[in-house]
């Protein structure tokens, strides 16, 4: 007869017990007076189990016909530490392990407590699967939170994904399950099998917390040792918090790694984080970019969601290699003075099967309700941010990438999904907070401690909002009522600019506001001047193509864009493919048109785009007070008729850099404009330059400033401005 409950040991044979614990493993005969214990165990693989005590054999009896086995020892007074010894199908199979169910708990009370309350916000170090040595035995711990399941497994090629073997011990109300089992090392696959309150069902779930997974199309979370990797990047660390302040020189190249560059004569694969390091960082540097920003590398099953719809959060993707070969990557950019950012995705996540949704047949990390917790028109979920469990798992994800990979800051994707609750929402398909508003008051509140933690915990790591509404104050901080991000996305500056260079130059008169509106706002935020992927992809074309005319006339207005961009306030991103005139728009599944490159036009806008890159980098009035308004002034912002604007950037110092930039095809001769002081000038940019395959229209060097008022300026200058060309010029 065996000493369990018989309903009990079906239940653990037919995989529907919920506390395994409570029968598998050692236990005593009697709970009232322990003298003699029983083991038990479940191993339907088995023909035979002994127990393992030193050198001394004891056989199992098999107590079940599925394989539910038990030994008595009746004349122990104490606990003992014990192993199996297993006979395995096929017949001869013998192997000795630790039995995972004579361990006690990983997890302490504490950090219970801390996950209930939400207040852990390095869940990565417990949950998930983690390496360690339990009771001295090595093994793999396994945590998940999964609070309506009616019971959990760890499945995977070690119990050849049969979700009865290795079923988890529930941590009371805290919805946690957990496993200690040992002898698993690194690289083992793995996912959670989850027997659902919803019919029986069972889902199939990979890791949230899983450090790796496998290449895509396969789905499961692989065990990875994070402690190993060591670090060369202390210079840069201790640097960082200089190198990203505000008045810093900022310029981002925004790169999918997918489609930079491939490997052609490869089938054309993908390159992997190493090679990556190896061309892609030498090219950043020499082009004077001083910032790679990814598009998110967290692991994401579908190539065309470009990374936007994660389901590994805490995985760099598989596609290019592994956890250590992305901290490479990482390292070898710090060791280059390349500050690395990371598109994060908190707004939403998709359906996928085996991803957050319905994770334990309840919407556990989604809102129930539709008007909440979807956004149609991405076909995914939105995070429940007012559960505390789920916004600790984003904080806990955001300080993850900072310290396990050193990244350098976050631009935080669709935040105005996340701030509005009727976002691309029609009437009646939304519900409002609880004063009958439209603001998401749990997402602000998150987003609020998300910068505050960052920044905390992280000093000089940066957070960008990509942002479009008006939102007051996201670049502001939280004690003053601000979102607390560093800087936001002037989506804006991006539109209207476009926008204005789209018309025919004989037309852009009529547009000159869209020009010059952006500096009545330009300092209520900390802005990003973008040129993003978004506005190359999606039939909007390349940057190239958007300019009008012929041939000479759109290299002429790229190069006047990119002048531009680089002159106003606000820090920059570009796009990849942007520095060098990409012909056509961005394509996510193939390289980018490098053998444009064999033209002088393209080698001419790429030569502008570094050497734009290093003067912005070398000149402080070109970068050190973006965010104040005394480091700009108009010279004429109203000049519509011959399409002209000039102004002054200043350094902190006083120093200064005038610039005018010329937006018809028409040659501006003995055009007079204001100047700070009289003296002499030398014109140390013209994009209209042969070295950029210009037309070589300007001033030749210098041009004197005479003490004549003009435009509430002492002094002034007549110069040449070149046809769709800017000049940069400082005094001598």
């Amino acid at each position: 007869m065996p000493t369990a409950d018989p309903a009990a040991i079906t239940a653990i044979v037919e995989g529907h017990h919920g506390a395994p614990f409570d029968i598998l493993g050692l236990h005593p005969l009697d709970e009232a007076r322990p003298a003699g214990w029983v083991i038990r165990a479940f191993l339907p693989q088995a023909q035979a189990v002994s127990v393992k005590r030193g050198e001394h054999l004891t056989p199992m009896e098999r107590v079940h016909p599925e394989g539910f086995f038990e030994a008595i020892f009746p004349n122990d007074t104490a606990p003992f530490n014990y192993q199996l010894q297993i006979t395995d199908d096929p017949p001869g199979l013998l192997y000795i392990v630790d039995d995972p169910y004579r361990f006690p708990p990983v997890l302490t009370e504490y950090d219970l407590h801390l996950f209930a309350e939400g207040t852990h916000y390095q869940l990565y170090d417990k949950l998930g699967a983690h390496l360690v040595t339990h009771e001295g035995v090595s093994g793999v711990a396994f945590a998940v939170w999964a609070p309506s399941a009616e019971r959990v497994s760890v499945i995977g090629d070690f119990n050849q994904w049969e979700g009865r073997r290795h079923p988890m011990r529930p941590r009371g109300a805290t919805g946690l399950w957990e496993l200690f089992i040992p002898s698993l090392g690194e690289g083992e696959i793995y996912k959670y099998e989850i027997k659902t309150p919803y019919k029986g069902m069972l889902a199939v779930k990979s890791d949230p917390y899983g450090f790796a997974s496998e290449v895509r199309p396969n789905t499961a979370s692989r065990v990875w040792n994070l402690s190993r990797y060591q670090w060369n990047d202390a210079d840069w660390i201790a640097s960082r918090k200089s190198r990203q302040k505000l008045q810093s020189p900022i310029s981002i190249y925004e790169v999918h790694l997918g489609s930079w560059q491939r490997v052609k004569e490869e089938d054309n694969r993908f390159l992997t984080y190493r090679e990556l390091a190896e061309r892609l960082i030498p090219y950043v540097k020499d082009m004077g970019y001083t910032h790679i920003e990814f598009l998110p590398i967290t692991e994401h099953p579908y190539d065309g969601s470009w990374g936007y719809q994660a389901v590994g959060y805490y995985a760099p993707t598989a596609r290019f290699g592994t956890p250590d070969d992305f901290r490479y990557f990482m390292d070898a950019a710090h060791q280059a003075g390349i500050g690395v950012i990371l598109d994060w995705v908190p707004a939403h996540f998709p359906k996928d099967a085996h991803g957050l949704g319905f994770f334990d047949g309840t919407h556990l990390y989604e809102h129930a309700d539709p008007r909440k917790g979807e956004h149609t028109e991405w076909g995914t979920f939105i995070f429940n941010f007012s559960r505390n469990e789920v916004s600790a798992f984003l904080l806990s994800n955001a300080l993850f990438w900072l310290e396990e990979y050193h990244l350098d800051g976050l631009r935080v994707d669709a935040v105005a999904s996340m701030l509005y609750l009727d976002y691309s929402r029609e009437p009646g398909q939304w519900l409002p907070n609880r004063y009958g508003g439209n603001e998401n008051l749990e997402a602000i509140e998150f987003l609020r401690a998300l910068n505050e933690m960052v920044h905390r915990e992280f000093p000089g790591a940066l957070t960008l909002a990509e942002e479009s509404t008006a939102w007051p104050m996201v670049s502001r901080p939280t004690y003053v009522g601000g979102l607390g991000f560093s800087m936001k996305w002037n989506m804006g500056w991006m539109n209207d600019t476009l926008a204005y260079l789209r018309e025919d130059p004989v037309h852009r008169r009529y547009h000159h506001d869209l020009l010059t509106f952006g500096q009545l706002y330009a300092y209520n935020e900390n802005f990003v001047l973008p040129l993003s992927h978004d506005e190359v992809v999606h039939r909007k074309g390349s940057l190239l193509d958007k300019m009008p005319g012929d041939a000479w006339q759109k290299f002429a207005n790229l190069r006047l864009l990119l002048t531009c961009q680089m002159t106003m306030p606000g820090k920059k991103l570009s796009f990849m493919g942007n520095e060098f005139g990409q012909g056509r728009e961005w394509n996510a599944a193939a390289e980018l048109d490098w053998a444009l490159l064999d033209a002088s036009w393209h080698r001419g806008v790429q030569r502008l785009a570094a050497d734009l890159n290093h003067l912005y980098r070398s000149l402080p009035a070109l970068h050190e007070l973006d965010f104040e308004a005394q480091g700009f002034r108009w010279i004429d912002c109203h000049d519509a008729d011959s399409s002209v604007v000039s102004f002054v950037r200043y350094a902190r110092d006083g120093s200064f850099a005038v610039v005018a930039l010329n937006f018809t095809p028409v040659p501006r001769h003995a055009y007079r404009i204001g100047m700070p002081r009289a003296g002499s000038y030398e014109e140390i940019l013209n994009s209209d330059s042969r070295h950029y395959q210009g037309s070589d229209l300007g001033n030749y060097g210098t041009l004197t400033a005479r003490e004549q008022s003009w435009m509430g300026f002492p002094a002034s200058a007549t110069l040449v401005l070149p046809p769709l060309g800017g000049v940069i010029l400082l005094p001598r």
